[in-house]
């Protein structure tokens, strides 16, 4: 069967290299991939939003699945354009993929489903938000962007102060433009964050192995949120006894909800969650494969990826063998350019990735990246998701730093402290 990727990302990358591995994948091809997904498919020039064009290319290539990496594409209904033309695609329709594309729209269904969730209030417009803020208790809160923000439309606030100025910045000097429209502010959750993902029919789940990201900008969770800066895989935070409360608290009954409300889901059902004094509840859903959980996540994944994507747009999930797993960690470490999440400069020579991959146990993926005059070149804010394997999490965080310490190019830079809230929790420290 030839496959086809959709994206250009780290995830991309993982999903293009995983599915490669599949004794039933002919040939993968990504759309428009990046230098990584070069070596390991075959990158095509296109664009995400070309839909015709992907649809003629999927025709004229015999390709048997298309698989939807980024959130944008499946917001704007590429899985709606596909299936029209009878094309096999695994990802939500578009009205299902609000539950991604509006915080609003999954704020509202959670309230209705009776998942945990923070409590929440909805404006669509600054002067009423800020009305709210100056009358409530002076504190911490959380205010949204409605809209798709590439991950940083969220903004976690001490007090009214910063609040009121995190509005201003959505909904007054519209940073994300129109995802801005509209505002969720929240209360403020305390706990752990972790991401519980699951593959989905629409009837059945499968709940693959925990993960945490890693948003913040900087070491100690500081500075400004990111699209992720690093993710490892199992999250001890999240027991098995835990993940199956997950899966029959939270999943299942957003399953059912979509089901409900008409908007059937078909794909990956991301879980962002804040694991609270009172148990977990749901900061947001995703739509899609997280990126950087994704590149963890498909490190230990020792079933063939390609025949759980089909059995799932098949809608026969409940017929394939349970998962299998590498017991060992992965940890994934983003190198990013210098000024990311804000303005950057692309086009530098990255040097070392030779010599990383001769690391064992150790996988590059590719972001930001190209090739220009026969180099590989930055391209991206997030440019590489550096990802290793380790009999514990400290040694697979050990190995994909020194896998990063081989790795250059002017302004690198990455969070030095990934998986260290793993280590902590797992030494009692």
């Amino acid at each position: 069967m030839n496959v086809l990727v959709i994206g250009s990302g780290g995830r991309e990358h993982a999903l293009a290299w995983k599915l490669g591995r599949s004794p039933s994948a002919d040939r993968v091809f990504v759309a428009p991939g990046n230098a990584g997904t070069a070596t390991d498919a075959e990158n095509i020039p296109s664009t995400e939003d070309d839909f015709q064009g992907l649809i003629r290319f999927a025709k004229q290539n015999a390709v048997g699945l298309t698989v939807v990496g980024p959130e944008t594409p499946l917001a704007k209904g590429i899985v709606d354009a596909f299936r029209a033309e009878g094309l096999r695609i695994f990802g939500p329709t578009k009205t299902a993929a609000e539950l991604e594309a509006s915080k609003v729209f999954c704020k509202t269904l959670l309230r209705d489903a009776k998942v945990p969730t923070a409590g929440y209030n909805v404006f669509s417009d600054a002067a009423s938000a800020i009305r709210f803020l100056n009358a409530r208790e002076d504190g911490p809160a959380v205010v949204k962007a409605d809209g798709l923000a590439a991950g940083k439309g969220v903004i976690v606030c001490e007090n009214c102060e910063e609040a009121i100025a995190a509005v201003r910045t959505i909904a007054e000097q519209k940073s994300f433009g129109d995802a801005g429209n509209r505002l969720v502010i929240e209360e403020r959750l305390q706990g752990e964050e972790a991401s519980v993902l699951a593959i989905t029919d629409g009837r059945n789940i499968v709940t693959l192995q925990p993960a945490q990201d890693h948003k913040p900008a900087y070491d100690g969770d500081t500075g400004p949120n990111t699209g992720g800066m690093g993710a490892y895989s199992p999250a001890p935070v999240v027991t098995d006894d835990l993940l199956h409360w997950v899966e029959a608290k939270i999943l299942v009954p957003t399953v059912h909800a979509m089901n409900r409300a008409g908007r059937p889901f078909l794909g990956v059902l991301y879980a962002g969650l804040m694991i609270t004094p009172l148990g977990p509840k749901v900061l947001e859903y995703n739509a899609r494969f997280g990126d950087p959980e994704c590149q963890p996540l498909l490190m230990r994944l020792k079933s063939d990826l390609l025949e759980i994507l089909n059995a799932a747009v098949d809608r026969r999930l409940d017929r394939i063998e349970p998962l299998t797993w590498d017991t060992r960690p992965a940890v994934c470490v983003v190198m990013a350019s210098e000024g990311y999440p804000g303005s950057y400069r692309k086009g530098h020579v990255i040097r070392g990735l030779e010599e990383a991959a001769q690391l064992p146990d150790v996988k590059v993926f590719h972001a930001g990246t190209q090739v220009q005059d026969g180099r590989i070149v930055t391209a991206g804010g997030r440019v590489l998701g550096v990802t290793a394997l380790g009999e514990n999490v400290a040694k697979a965080k050990l190995q994909a730093y020194a896998a990063v310490k081989c790795i250059r190019w002017e302004g690198a830079w990455c969070r030095k402290d990934i998986a260290d809230k793993a280590i902590a929790r797992m030494t009692g420290r």
